[in-house]
């Protein structure tokens, strides 16, 4: 019975396999489109955009979506009583043992699985003769674009397999037109003024229109937003641009092939005066005589007579019942200023920095004329969000010492703290995981949690003493970051407690580019349960106790955790130790110092410059790049404060040293589109810290290899460094260098696949004597250690965030003894990672 029932669900799966099962008889399904310019096979993918009719996405080569669309009846009933007349022994069946009601029920169970087919996989694309013709007619008005008004396209439909065919179309672009003379008539005394101190001798600006070159649609587009935003920006209200405004004439029928082109702008626009007669105006430099501005604007209110009042500095603050905002701090953010000429540039600027607040639901800025004057007046409408809101965060996590981890995060946001357009946010995190260790202490599954919480206070302005606010233009939307936290952790490696303290000022150079400074930033870390050090990283005990038994000269000493500490500390002083068994000595010495890391609390007080450069205009843009880097220094002027020292001559405060090291971090990320429904993504990543002044580098500091974000063919922590065989509980270096490369793809509705290839390692550059030395980077050979993961994903979109299931293959593995090439690229040395959003 088994058998047959694997047979037929072969069978059925097989039979949602053939592309053609919902395609008619009379039907061809479009396999694929071609075009030919000028018999050749066309190699610009812009032209793909003007096929009004495309073939189904195909995945690794296979219209998947189909399959998938073929798993459901498009001809299933849709209602539950004709689904029981098509299936009347199971609806009376749950109608008599139940109810009609589950009868009922389960048509709708039937129905909405056949709909989930339908919906998520992707119908059969059938050539349609009209789309067709529509495509032959799109591609020609293209072309007649580029200049090449005698095209000729033609279209033609093959047949490749039963119920299959392709459509191709060709096109032959024919004589270009050439530009010729061009010449220009402004009609308007104000705009010739302007128009010709732009595009004069010593003007900034020079025309898109040359004579000598190709016609191009997109260049005389060009040239009408270039003269709109120059007229517009000069003052120029009422000229947007339209052909009542320009007009290009062109004079196409030479037999040369070439045209001359002129250039007429209007000396005036249409006005409607009080009676709503239009005139016309000659165009004039408009200025802004009166700004209002609106702080609690709403349209169901807005016929609601306005209570309250505030000027200053000429703009006028309105509100219903009372102006909740500061006008000193919100007039910081408005750029249009009383009795000074309008532009488009200072409005759009308005317009954003309002938005940046984070304090207002929408932001509407709307232009009026005075009575038949030529004065505007300028009402900015603020829609408010509301005062108080609570946000909550969820996240899944696994590691070498965290098995699962699951964590919640609860903020509570306050709008306009001060009046000054604040944003307060109260945030406090609870974990639990299942760790890899058992203590004393730990019970059930989930046997060590995480509690946190922090404050953080965000002012749209800089806040610095002795006028330094003044340093960056306001246009740039200085903003402030204040934020103290806590968190301790229980049975997460040795219980931790840190504190922290930031301020933190950030810009925007540009649209594309953001500048950080981090002016304070110090955290306190406190190791609460050093004692449970050996029973957390067990690996480092075994280590341990060989040695023990060399340094005493007796192969049956047994070493007990407790005197582990003792062992350590007396060998790595032991000179005799050392000269006699100097491999077992470094070994100590190098676990020792693994120990000291952990186990020591730290002062790391830092400050750093952040550079971020993104070219990505809006979430949907698949061609972009990103880079960014961050230098930092830990010690600097907090050292001075220092009153001790440890005893490797690391400077401390009250006994706790003080972490002093320089770090820098480069990143770099490039997407492109590679087809409408798939991205190649690229990153790179290098980072260094360098500690100086006998300091150690902090453990949370380090870098480490593995992870769900990082190489993902090894778990956190459990790479590097250099060649270094894995075995350890952690591994950290001072030097990293990750790259990685995926391909992104659709594969059914929400669902999208993918496939990756991440190389990279942890090295140490800190010349200690405790490094072994196949962790350390010794020269660019040492660049033969870089491990190969590579692997395939899947991702559900859910819109507000994107779950990650990808499996990790170890490729290349520099630890191993001869060859190191997918010796274990198999399933069962896999690393399975769960990760919420894309890895980068």
């Amino acid at each position: 019975m088994k058998k047959v029932s694997f047979y037929l669900l072969f069978l059925y799966l097989l039979t949602a396999c053939n592309s053609v099962k919902r395609v008619a008889e009379d039907e061809q399904l479009l396999r694929a489109t071609k075009i030919f310019v000028d018999n050749k096979k066309n190699k610009n993918s812009e032209l793909n955009d003007y096929v009004v009719q495309k073939p189904n996405s195909r995945t690794l080569g296979l219209p998947i979506s189909i399959y998938f669309y073929n798993l459901g009846n498009p001809e299933y009933p849709q209602g539950a009583k004709k689904w029981g007349e098509n299936h009347p022994k199971k609806y009376n069946f749950i109608k008599k043992v139940f109810s009609e009601k589950q009868s009922i029920g389960l048509a709708k169970s039937y129905i909405n699985f056949n709909n989930w087919f339908l919906n998520s996989g992707e119908k059969p694309i059938i050539i349609d003769d009209e789309k067709t013709k529509r495509t032959v007619k799109t591609l020609s008005e293209y072309f007649k674009t580029k200049g090449y008004l005698k095209n000729t396209v033609s279209s033609k439909k093959d047949s490749i397999a039963p119920k299959k065919g392709i459509v191709s179309y060709y096109i032959n672009k024919g004589e270009p037109l050439i530009l010729d003379t061009i010449s220009t008539q402004i009609l308007s005394p104000v705009l010739d003024s302007i128009y010709k101190e732009a595009y004069g001798k010593d003007g900034k600006l020079t025309s898109h229109l040359k004579s000598g070159e190709q016609y191009n649609s997109e260049n005389f587009i060009k040239e009408t937003e270039q003269i709109v935003k120059l007229f517009r920006n000069a003052g120029v209200y009422h000229f947007t641009g339209n052909v009542e405004n320009m007009v290009f004439n062109v004079q196409s029928k030479r037999p040369d092939h070439k045209t001359n082109m002129d250039l007429v702008i209007s000396g005036t626009y249409q006005f409607e005066n009080n009676v709503n007669q239009p005139i016309q105006r000659p165009f004039v430099i408009n200025k802004v005589t009166k700004v209002n501005v609106y702080t609690d604007y709403t349209y169901t209110e807005k016929d609601e007579p306005y209570l309250d009042t505030i000027s200053y500095n000429g703009i006028r603050f309105i509100a219903h019942k009372k102006v909740k905002y500061n006008p000193r701090f919100l007039s910081q953010s408005i750029f249009i200023k009383p009795f000074e000429k309008y532009t488009d540039t200072l409005t759009n600027l308005t317009r954003s920095h309002l938005k940046s607040l984070k304090n207002f639901k929408s932001v509407s800025i709307q232009y009026s004329e005075i009575g038949d004057t030529d004065d505007l007046e300028a009402n900015i409408y603020l829609t408010p969000i509301e005062k108080f809101s609570i946000g909550a965060d969820t996240e899944l996590t696994h590691s070498n010492l965290r098995k699962l981890g699951v964590s919640a995060k609860f903020s509570i946001v306050n709008r306009n703290t001060f009046r000054g357009s604040e944003l307060m946010k109260f945030s406090f995190l609870g974990s639990f995981f299942n760790t890899s260790t058992e203590l004393e202490n730990s019970a059930g599954f989930f046997n060590a949690w995480e509690i946190g919480a922090d404050l953080s206070l965000e002012i749209p302005r800089f806040v610095a003493p002795f006028g330094l606010n003044k340093l960056v233009n306001k246009k740039m939307s200085p903003k402030t970051f204040f934020s103290v936290g806590t968190g301790i952790q229980k049975n997460i490696g040795l219980d931790k407690q840190n504190f922290t303290g930031t301020i933190n000022y950030n810009w925007n150079f540009n649209s594309k580019k953001n500048i950080s400074v981090e002016l304070f930033n110090i955290q306190y870390i406190r190791n609460l349960n050093v004692s449970e050090y050996f029973n957390i990283y067990t690996s480092e005990f075994s280590k341990l106790k060989p040695l023990a038994a060399t340094y005493y000269n007796d192969p049956n000493y047994n070493l007990q955790q407790a005197d582990a500490v003792n062992f350590m500390n007396s060998a790595s002083s032991d000179s005799a130790f050392e000269s006699s068994n100097p491999e077992a000595y470094k070994e100590s010495a190098n676990t020792f110092n693994r120990y000291n890391i952990i186990t020591s609390n730290f002062f790391i007080p830092t400050i750093a410059y952040t550079f971020t450069y993104n070219s990505q205009t809006n979430y949907k843009d698949n061609n972009f790049s990103f880079f960014k880097i961050r230098v930092a220094n830990s010690g600097n002027f907090f050292s001075l404060l220092a009153n001790g020292t440890n005893s490797d001559g690391a400077k401390t405060i009250s006994d706790t040293p003080i972490a002093q090291y320089f770090k820098t971090d480069i990143e770099y990320k490039q997407f492109w589109d590679v087809t409408r429904n798939s991205v190649l993504g690229f990153r790179s990543f290098l980072g260094l810290i360098i500690p100086y002044e006998n300091s150690d580098i902090p453990f949370t500091k380090s870098y480490f290899a593995g992870g769900s974000n990082d190489i993902r063919a090894w778990r956190t922590y459990d790479l590097g460094p250099g060649s270094s065989t894995p075995g350890l509980e952690y591994n950290v270096g001072s030097l990293k260098f990750l790259t990685s490369i995926e391909y992104r793809f659709d594969l059914i509705g929400s669902l999208k696949g993918a496939l990756f290839i991440d190389a990279g390692n942890i090295w140490d550059i800190t010349n200690s004597e405790f490094v072994d030395s196949k962790a350390a980077f010794n020269s660019i050979s040492s660049l033969k250690q870089i491990a190969v993961g590579s692997g395939f994903g899947a991702r559900y979109d859910f819109s507000f965030l994107v779950l990650r299931l990808d499996v990790g293959l170890k490729t290349h593995e520099p630890y191993l003894n001869g060859n190191k090439w997918f010796q274990n690229f198999n399933f069962g040395n896999a690393v399975y990672n769960i990760g919420i959003n894309y890895p980068f």
